[in-house]
């Protein structure tokens, strides 16, 4: 870690690190109700998860369809911990179960790894998903392990309390997610700023050419993957004492498609990628869950659009706007990108419109055919509801078409224009 903590580092590096801390300590100040802190641990324990997976896609180019594998593996050790702690037969506290976790998910990174790393591409991608479906049959077949389909439950509460600290409350889990989750992604910060780190970026970039000055392309694929599985470790054994129960979700592969998905909308081409895609995706399966049936169908749409419109996913979004900012074209940019995001957000709602109403005819019309649209009670069955969907859906997609042309001259000129500007600096 001696690029994060070396005193020539950038100051401004300290500044974000040290906000990044203080976000951590005040978020259950700001949300303190008890589904808030229950939203924010598993933001945590999330964010653990796909910043450890993007080791591998973002950091390596190396898709993995089973990286819950190691996650769930390792939240199995740790929940058997846990309940040998309770019994005491392992004498160790709650707080240090989540590194039981991650050094589970490293043993089982060393093993299975030393397999699917023959293999790079699509080949790689393969064999991954075929051991995680490997792994979640074992969980059904095994269950003096696995626990079978009810899974394994513990009692985080164990032992006196130590300085008040019993675990019991959900502000303390909290608390003990979030130092593990600052401590683990400064961390895996640091790893990207090693020599490994480097180097595994050039084998995704150019694995002959990393052969040829003298590498293992193999092996820096396996080491990388045990790093990876370590932290997935990690965050398998924080959900462990979060949830104190886990199951055979906890390895499947809906659980790897998640946080695919998830680090994609965030964006895998930048750290804070992973952050942002975490947070967005449990908003959506946690939150948005609670309002819609279709959520699932929004988060989708979320991730087909991003792809195809910004592959960077949000963080460069985020970037390309404070790149801007920083060269003071704002102003210039402003009035276009406006009308672009209005004619976006009328199209959303149009088409959001349409989604919910035509759930609640087809799936929930023995309720009757008036629903609660936001905020508004509409009636299904009448047409004027489904002609407002369709003219804000036509609206908004006839006012983006016209405002993205516009819109996408006036960004490329700014582009441009700080690219000389930044040409300029350089020279």
């Amino acid at each position: 870690m001696t690029s994060l903590i070396s005193p020539r580092s950038n100051p401004g590096r300290w500044l974000v690190w040290g906000g990044f801390a203080l976000a951590l300590l005040a978020a259950p100040l700001v949300f303190d109700s008890g589904a808030s802190l229950s939203i924010l641990s598993q933001m945590g324990t999330v964010i653990v998860f796909a910043l450890s997976f993007n080791i591998l896609l973002g950091q390596g180019g190396m898709l993995t369809l089973g990286h819950a594998v190691y996650s769930g593996l390792g939240a199995y050790l740790a929940i058997h911990a846990l309940n040998l702690a309770a019994a005491g037969v392992l004498p160790i506290p709650v707080s240090l179960i989540p590194l039981v976790g991650g050094l589970g998910g490293m043993v089982f990174g060393i093993v299975f790894g030393y397999v699917t790393t023959k293999k790079s591409g699509t080949t790689f991608a393969m064999i991954t998903l075929g051991m995680a479906e490997l792994v979640f049959a074992c969980s059904l077949m095994f269950p003096g392990f696995f626990g079978g389909e009810g899974g394994i439950s513990a009692n985080r509460v164990i032992g006196q309390p130590v300085l008040g600290v019993s675990y019991g409350p959900q502000f303390q889990v909290y608390y003990l997610i979030a130092f593990w989750l600052w401590v683990s992604t400064a961390a895996m910060f640091a790893f990207t700023r090693t020599p490994l780190g480097r180097i595994l970026n050039a084998v995704r970039d150019n694995p002959e050419r990393a052969e040829f000055i003298g590498y293992d392309t193999q092996r820096v694929r396996y080491l990388a993957l045990i790093l990876s599985a370590f932290f997935a470790g990690i965050s398998g054994g924080l959900a462990a004492v979060n949830f104190e129960i886990v199951t055979a979700e906890n390895v499947s592969a809906l659980r790897s498609a998640g946080v695919l998905l998830s680090t994609f909308i965030g964006g895998i081409g930048i750290f804070f990628g992973p952050i942002i895609g975490s947070i967005v995706g449990v908003l959506l399966t946690v939150v948005l869950s609670e309002y819609t049936k279709a959520w699932q169908l929004y988060m989708g749409t979320i991730f087909v659009v991003m792809v195809m419109v910004a592959p960077g996913g949000i963080a460069s979004l985020v970037l390309m706007v404070l790149r801007v900012i920083r060269h003071r074209k704002s102003a210039s940019i402003a009035s276009p990108l406006a009308a672009v995001t209005a004619t976006a957000v009328l199209a959303f709602l149009g088409l959001a419109i349409l989604i919910e109403m035509l759930y609640h005819h087809s799936l929930e019309s023995a309720q009757g055919s008036s629903m609660k649209l936001l905020g508004i009670m509409v009636d299904t069955a009448a047409p004027i509801p489904w002609l407002i969907g369709v003219v804000m859906l036509g609206a908004g997609l006839s006012g983006f078409l016209i405002a993205k042309a516009p819109f996408q001259r006036q960004w490329d000129r700014i582009d441009a224009e700080i690219a000389a500007l930044e040409q300029e600096k350089r020279a």
